[in-house]
């Protein structure tokens, strides 16, 4: 069987009573309410994992194809000529689109990072420079996670496969093993920041995590793209609160979990064995490290602010892609491996064309002005308004698995009764976007890199929860303060 019966079968009676018992609201269409119906059916299947979720994207797309909801009966007065060939243009219509080529060629790339070592060399050198102390070791994690997460929109693949292994590796070397019990010596403070760093650099950078590109789509259609967080905008804007985050969190992890082991000279001897081992940079390594400044480079928008050249975001993705399989660092058979890539990019195009069709279709903007009606009644303004909407998205994690299915769900629907309340466009927009990354703090499943470091048995699920939400709050805290005067220096409201 190809499906899990249980959550298969409480998304399709989803589906079902949407479809045919609710009755359709006053003000939507019954295209618009019917699209909803497969769309909760299809994001219940991927919370409740009834089948992988780029499996259940097929679906999404063959029941959109098959049932036409996007497709009116009238156009212009005169009904549809190929209504059946419009409803798969339809469903097919987001595979065209840019950014979700950037994400899925970018995981791509950051490949390199793995096959030619360069992510694991830089995560060693950092602890060979600063891990004498066990809180060096926790900050040399975080900048590692860092140093790659602009070219690693995988932060599974980042943090659950370049920093973890070192992480466990330093851990072990000091005999903190939880199957010894011995977890807390060392272990249980470093996997605490091996996962927070990983998540505060989601926040960081467009290309740390799958659905940052997701929030930029759907903040660019709730505005008809008045507001378009590009590669640049976006960084400069987190840049700041951002590694104001990184800076404090190994500080307050080691204040809650004090590891028993507070002087790590074994790490830097470690590390210095492993670079060792690695002997000198490869030519791979070489190549990777260039192609990787050349996309921060190209990313940033440097050749547009010094000569006039514009180069657009997912051509420089391609470009660096290109490079490396010119180079040879990749090889074709390499990228037809990187399975969670293809993956990515049939998952996002489904989900991305079933939200812009219930935006199209005014079911979003019914759904942002019946959430716009009930905050104006509480009397609390915009900015009022505005805070209830974000921490009721941000908390609201709690129940997903998946930040992408999160951010179909909602983000659409609380960005417009944001903006319905009054809100500056960019400066909701980047709350929202804020939220989303630290929301991802929350549990152990809430990311893909959760599992992986969870997995590893260093921390309990309750020391997990404790954590999360200690660092969810320090992390709106400093948003609603660095954030939004770094915002103000910058003139985003």
């Amino acid at each position: 069987m190809g499906f899990k019966p249980i959550p298969a079968a409480v998304a399709l009676i989803l589906t079902l009573l949407i479809w045919f018992i609710i009755p359709v609201p006053e003000g939507v269409s019954p295209q618009a309410w019917h699209l909803l119906a497969l769309f909760v059916g299809i994001i219940a299947g991927i919370i409740g994992k009834a089948m992988p979720i780029g499996a259940m994207a097929i679906l999404g797309i063959t029941l959109v194809a098959l049932t036409g909801v996007t497709v009116p009966e009238l156009v212009d007065g005169e009904p549809v000529k190929n209504p059946a060939g419009q409803a798969i243009k339809d469903a097919l219509s987001s595979l065209n689109n840019s950014l979700i080529w950037m994400i899925g060629i970018a995981i791509i790339i950051s490949r390199g990072l793995l096959k030619t070592g360069l992510g694991m060399r830089i995560g060693y050198l950092l602890i060979s420079l600063f891990g004498k102390r066990t809180l060096g070791v926790g900050y040399s994690l975080a900048i590692a996670d860092l140093f790659i997460a602009p070219v690693t929109p995988s932060n599974t693949a980042r943090g659950g496969a370049i920093v973890h292994p070192i992480m466990k590796s330093i851990a072990l070397s000091f005999d903190s093993d939880p199957e010894k019990g011995t977890e807390g010596k060392i272990g249980k403070y470093l996997a605490l920041v091996n996962y927070h760093a990983n998540i505060i650099c989601c926040i960081i950078f467009i290309t740390a995590t799958a659905p940052n590109p997701l929030v930029v789509e759907l903040v660019a259609k709730a505005t008809d793209s008045d507001i378009h967080l590009s590669w640049g905008t976006w960084f400069a804007a987190m840049v700041v609160p951002g590694l104001a985050a990184l800076l404090l969190m190994p500080l307050v992890l080691y204040f809650l979990y004090t590891p028993e082991i507070k002087q790590t000279p074994n790490a830097t001897s470690l590390a210095k064995e492993q670079l060792k081992e690695m002997g000198p940079m490869k030519r791979e390594e070489k190549i990777m490290l260039g192609i990787f400044l050349l996309l921060l480079f190209l990313w940033a928008g440097v050749p547009d602010m010094l000569f006039g050249i514009k180069i657009d975001a997912t051509t420089t993705t391609f470009l660096g892609f290109a490079l490396c399989l010119l180079t040879g660092v990749l090889t074709w058979d390499d990228a037809l491996k990187e399975k969670g890539a293809w993956d990515t990019v049939v998952w996002f195009a489904a989900l991305v064309m079933m939200a812009n069709f219930l935006n199209k279709l005014g079911l979003i903007g019914w759904l942002s002005d019946y959430l716009q009606a009930g905050i104006s009644g509480m009397g609390l303004g915009w900015q009022g308004g505005c805070a209830l909407l974000m921490l009721a998205y941000l908390y609201a994690h709690y129940v997903f698995a998946s930040g992408t299915a999160h951010v179909t769900a909602m983000f659409g629907a609380f960005y417009g009764a944001g903006l319905a309340l009054g809100a500056p466009p960019m400066l909701f927009a980047l709350m929202m976007a804020a939220a989303t990354g630290i929301m991802m703090s929350l549990t152990h499943y809430a990311s893909g890199s959760s599992p992986v470091i969870y997995g590893s048995g260093f921390v309990t699920m309750t020391e997990w929860w404790k954590a999360g939400f200690i660092m969810s709050v320090l992390e709106l805290l400093i948003f609603a303060t660095i954030g939004l005067a770094w915002w103000k220096v910058l003139g985003h409201w």
